[in-house]
């Protein structure tokens, strides 16, 4: 699972906490995704109009009385971590993730794509979007935890009778030592050291997931295949509010 979000969020937050200056969290994301942009903002009176550098925009919003980051990690049929109103849900579901920025009179959705202008230039578009002014439902670091570890018990136990394991193992353990060599962490200075585990873990099992989807019923049963899915489908569920919960397990003032 690749998030473009996800950084935006952690560094945003380490930022907004007084953990890391602005010029850092800027570099951090950006050696993650690229050059950042922020797209023409419909909203009135926030002072966008072209798009925007990333330290230019959180400078302005800033001023705006940001406060907040707050990932979300919707699927289609799961909105979650979303507010509305259709336009952002929409947008954010298609791709897979976007965050909620919480300003004091208001919040604002924003929606990343990948934003490639010639052959050498890779970096991201964030489209913004209004958003209602409510807090999303997720939950807490110590229930995401426990959800996500009850959840891989259950899937274990529902994927006893599925045999074809040896069909992506190979794939999903090169993948999993490579991430787990990386050494960059998922989340930003200031994060408590239980949002870092859970994170990691999460990212992990989310990797899992990613793998395991594409070879989803080969050799299987009609029954087996659904088996199957549904329990991919659970873990993803829990992973995603892994993520969520643990990119928002830090002190903001």
């Amino acid at each position: 699972m690749h998030l473009t979000s996800a950084p935006l969020v952690a560094w945003g937050n380490a930022w907004l906490s007084g953990h890391v200056g602005l010029d850092d969290a800027v570099d951090a994301v950006e050696r993650r995704s690229g050059p950042n942009l922020i797209g023409t903002v419909p909203l009135g009176d926030l002072p966008f109009d072209s798009d925007v550098p990333l330290r230019t925009a959180l400078v302005r919003l800033r001023g705006l009385g940001l406060s907040a980051f707050r990932l979300a990690l919707p699927a289609w049929g799961d909105p979650f971590g979303l507010v509305g109103p259709a336009e952002l849900n929409q947008a954010a579901i298609e791709a897979q993730e976007g965050v909620l920025v919480q300003l004091a009179e208001r919040q604002v959705g924003l929606v990343p794509a990948a934003d490639r202008r010639g052959s050498s230039y890779v970096g991201v578009s964030w489209a913004p979007y209004p958003a209602n002014d409510a807090i999303p439902q997720t939950p807490d670091l110590p229930e995401a935890e426990r959800q996500l570890k009850l959840t891989l018990l259950r899937v274990a136990e529902q994927l006893q009778g599925v045999d074809d394991v040896a069909g992506f193992a190979p794939a999903v353990h090169r993948a999993l030592g490579d991430l787990g060599d990386s050494g960059v962490p998922l989340l930003a200075h200031g994060y408590p050291h239980r949002a870092h585990r859970v994170a990691a873990q999460a990212e992990r099992l989310a990797k899992v997931v990613e793998l395991a989807e594409p070879t989803s019923g080969r050799g299987l049963s009609a029954y087996q295949t659904q088996l199957r899915r549904d329990a991919l489908h659970q873990l993803d569920a829990a992973v995603r509010r892994a993520l969520v919960a643990a990119h928002a397990a830090i002190e903001l003032p």
